[in-house]
Parts: C-alpha cells; sequence; structure tokens
C-alpha cells in the first residue's frame, strides 16, 4: 500500500491511498469474471482505512471510520482471473461528523500492462469513539484547493443526507416467500441468505465491515439476476447503499433480494440486510442496510443479452416497477450527459 501526505496546522496528514491485490479464482464466478462484492469489499476497505487514518490526525478520542453510505456505483469494466486490482482513495470532502471518500479501481493485464478503469465510488464515513460507539466525534476539516470545490462538496453532503432521510422512510417493508411461483416472476427469483456475524467480519471493535455486508449483499442480488435469465450474470451499477444502523458481532443478518424492474438489458433487483442480535434478543431485529443493484447478462463472449420480462402480479410490484423505471431512465440521462462532458 503507497499513501500521500500533506501538512495541515503543521500535522502530517493522509491525502491518499493506493493497494494492490491479485484476483483469484475465489474471487470471481464461475466463467472468470470478478464478483462486484469483491471489489465493492475492496473499495471499501480503502475507505476505512484512509478514514480511520484521517479521523485519528487530531488529538482526543481514538476512533474508527464507520461506513454509512455508498452513492451509486457503476461497474464500467469487467475484472477478470490473474488481472491486478489497483484501488486508490482520496478524500474529497469532510463536514463536522462525517467524511467523503472518493475510490476509482483500475484493472491491470500484467502480462500486456494494459490498465482500465473499472469502477468509481464514493462513500460517506462517520468517526465512532473507540471509549463509546455511541459516541460520533468531530472531524479534522480537510483543505481544499478552492471555494468552488468546498461547495460542490456541500452540495453532495446536503444531497445525500436528505436522500438517507427519505430512505428510512420505507425502511419497514418485507420479503415474503410464496411457494411454486411461476418463472419471471418477483416471487420466482427472490433469494435470501442467512448469516452469522462472526469475528473474521468485523472490525476490532465488533462491528461488521461494510465491505463485508456489501458482499453479501452482491451475492444475493446475483443469485436473484441468475434465477431469472438462467444465464452468466454480472453487476452492472450499484445504487446508493445505505447503512441505517450497526451490526454487531453475534447478530444474525439475513439478506433478502427481489427483482423489481427490467428493461431490454438490465434487470434492478431491491436488497435489505436484517439483523437479529441473538444475546441481546430484547432489541429485536431491524432493518440495517438498503440497496438496488443492477445486473446485465451476458453470452459466452461476454457480450450483452435480452433480459426476459419481469411479469408483475399485483399493484405494490407495479408500482415498485414504475419506481424502478425512473431510476433506469435517470440513470440513463445522466450518464448520456457525462458522456457529452467528456467529449
Amino acid at each position: 500500500m503507497t499513501c500521500t501526505y500533506y501538512y495541515n496546522n503543521n500535522k502530517l496528514k493522509v491525502k491518499s491511498i493506493r493497494n494492490l491485490k491479485i484476483m483469484r479464482p475465489d474471487d470471481a464466478n464461475i466463467v472468470g469474471n470478478v464478483h462486484g462484492g469483491t471489489i465493492l469489499k475492496m473499495i471499501e476497505e480503502a475507505g476505512c482505512i484512509i478514514g480511520t487514518r484521517h479521523c485519528n490526525s487530531q488529538t482526543g478520542d481514538r476512533c474508527v471510520a464507520a461506513l454509512a453510505r455508498v452513492e451509486r456505483t457503476d461497474f464500467l469494466h469487467p475484472m477478470f482471473i490473474g488481472e491486478v486490482a489497483h484501488v486508490s482513495a482520496e478524500i474529497t470532502y469532510t463536514s463536522k461528523n462525517s467524511v467523503e471518500v472518493q475510490v476509482n479501481v483500475l484493472s491491470e493485464n500484467i502480462v500486456t500492462g494494459a490498465k482500465k478503469l473499472t469502477n468509481k465510488a464514493t462513500l460517506w464515513y462517520v468517526p465512532l469513539s473507540l471509549q463509546n460507539v455511541a459516541k460520533i466525534i468531530e472531524v479534522p476539516p480537510i483543505e481544499y484547493s478552492s471555494p468552488e470545490q468546498e461547495e460542490a462538496g456541500k452540495k453532495r453532503y446536503e444531497a445525500q443526507k436528505l436522500e438517507r432521510i427519505e430512505t428510512k422512510e420505507r425502511n419497514g417493508e418485507i420479503i415474503m416467500s410464496i411457494s411454486l411461483p411461476e418463472p419471471y416472476t418477483v416471487a420466482f427469483s427472490q433469494s435470501s441468505l442467512i448469516h452469522l456475524v462472526g469475528p473474521s467480519d468485523c472490525t476490532l471493535y465488533g462491528f461488521v465491515h461494510g465491505g463485508v455486508t456489501m458482499k453479501l449483499m452482491d451475492e444475493v442480488a446475483g443469485i436473484v439476476a441468475a434465477r431469472h435469465c438462467k444465464t452468466n450474470i454480472v453487476t452492472a451499477s450499484v445504487d446508493a447503499i445505505n447503512f441505517h444502523r450497526k451490526i454487531k458481532k453475534g447478530c444474525v443478518i439475513t439478506v433478502s433480494g427481489r427483482m423489481t424492474f427490467t428493461s431490454n438489458k438490465s434487470m434492478e433487483i431491491e436488497v435489505f440486510v436484517d439483523a437479529d442480535p441473538l444475546v441481546e434478543a430484547e432489541k429485536g431485529k431491524y432493518r440495517a442496510v438498503t440497496a438496488f443493484f443492477t445486473y446485465i447478462s451476458l453470452d459466452k463472449e461476454n457480450k450483452p443479452l435480452p433480459v426476459p420480462p419481469l411479469k408483475l402480479e399485483g399493484e405494490e410490484e407495479q408500482k415498485r416497477f414504475e419506481e424502478g423505471k425512473a431510476r433506469y431512465l435517470q440513470n440513463k440521462a445522466k450518464r448520456l450527459t457525462d458522456k457529452e462532458r467528456q467529449q
């Protein structure tokens, strides 16, 4: 790992970090595509490292940076077994109690030397005191290259804060199982995974790594997509991932996914993570994380295949489909706008 430092108020602080990792068979699916969850886990690890280092660059309570949210993440190019992932992270904005980290992932073919940008992600962390994990401490400010850069960061902060509030309002939903469903319906492909949170899943302070949670979410979303298409599927993008509450060691988590929308060549899967504290059972089960994953179907040459249309049953599924269609069109328009700006 390499680090870049800068001085602020005569104190040495971390500006950016870079990690390298070679992709192995355990990191990929049966045809050699690296799992989206593996990449998300690497992204979160880099964000956690730089966030924790920055927040401990001041005197006072020692702390750990806890993942609060991941903005929409696009998977621009596939990564394969044998390639080297270059993961770089940089702090781009700080508020009083949160840190914005932007992460880029490059894949390198170590035989030819060719590199491709595979992912760009934005993550938000909050620093939790090691003496009292319920206490959020203040974040040391960073220096900005211009007032405009600081103002742009502030706008991103306010926008994600508003969306987190809106997301919390719909956290009461659950995914109900239905026996013998018809193919291509929501019930046919919906899936759940149950996982006991062990020490290897957690930070030194007993809370689950955000990357571990995201990897499990991607696995469930991938199962939903594969059941619907019966083909090779890969993660195309992940909309904002909201971490509403911390998950402690010893909890049983249920990761549930359901299809919400299909276009001609993509499908959207909504994923919930519910945590059930076994030791503190009186606290009850709670919704910890929510997100939308987008997958595409590929043939043997890794070219996109048409996605079977989703058969809707009932007004609630129709409503979720229309909401998914709105997100799809919004994201499509944003991609076109970004492409025009780059030209």
